[in-house]
């Protein structure tokens, strides 16, 4: 999202959270280290940290990667927040309501699928928020 906000000249705040506290402090997961090299974005560097009450107020639009994510986010979310909360792929055309595939038991192939989807919703975003 960084990236492609970037691109088009758009000044963004972009974070990642999980819903769960078992990857606060860790760096991304190797393989998904490598398949972003490719692509030219070094993730090396970033940390796990768990969504907390602030980012609803912090953050204009809040996405889950799959349905379960949602739900748990939409329970932690206050009652006096603006921030849509949604699905990644419901901003691409005829994906709404799609789940992100969880690449963490697959292979190399499994990263790179999880790439695109999440490549092109950020893209599709930047288009929304630039339209």
């Amino acid at each position: 999202m960084r990236r492609a906000a970037q691109e088009a000249g758009l000044s963004v705040g972009v974070d990642s959270a999980g819903t769960g506290d078992w990857h606060v402090g860790h760096p991304p997961d190797r393989r998904a280290q490598k398949t972003a090299l490719r692509y030219g974005v070094d993730i090396s560097g970033y940390r796990g940290r768990q969504i907390e009450a602030a980012d609803f107020h912090r953050f204009t639009h809040i996405f889950a990667l799959d349905h379960s994510n949602l739900e748990d986010i939409r329970l932690l979310c206050p009652p006096d927040s603006d921030a849509q909360v949604g699905l990644l792929l419901d901003m691409v055309a005829g994906r709404a309501g799609e789940a992100v595939a969880d690449p963490y038991y697959g292979d190399d192939d499994d990263f790179e699928a999880t790439w695109a989807d999440v490549e092109l919703a950020a893209r599709m975003l930047v288009h929304k928020l630039t339209d």
